[in-house]
């Protein structure tokens, strides 16, 4: 039980190392050139809540790219977002009602 506690807690840092570490929006990666397409608009909406605390401290970050291709990058956006905290959400709900059933 140690063990695979220790194990989620290295994956969980792992990710979150990733996490900081990775492409953010704004970050000049993109341009009206090279705009973010579908992909990339997933994975800033996953990173969102990471980006916006490291926003707070470099002004050169976004939360959001303002180069990108339009309705495609909204929606993989949107889409991570919603999943993201939906998913959130849902894994409590349901913790909640086997904790009841014991």
């Amino acid at each position: 039980m140690k063990t695979r506690k220790l194990l989620i807690l290295g994956l969980m840092l792992g990710l979150m190392l990733l996490m900081l570490t990775a492409c953010a929006p704004g970050d000049g990666t993109n341009s009206a050139e090279n705009p973010a397409g579908f992909f990339s608009g997933v994975w800033h909406g996953w990173i969102a809540p990471i980006t916006l605390v490291i926003s707070l401290f470099n002004s050169r970050i976004n939360i959001y790219e303002v180069y990108n291709v339009g309705f495609w990058y909204d929606f993989g956006f949107y889409m991570a977002i919603i999943s993201g905290f939906g998913g959130l959400a849902l894994s409590r709900r349901r913790h909640r009602s086997s904790d009841r059933h014991e």
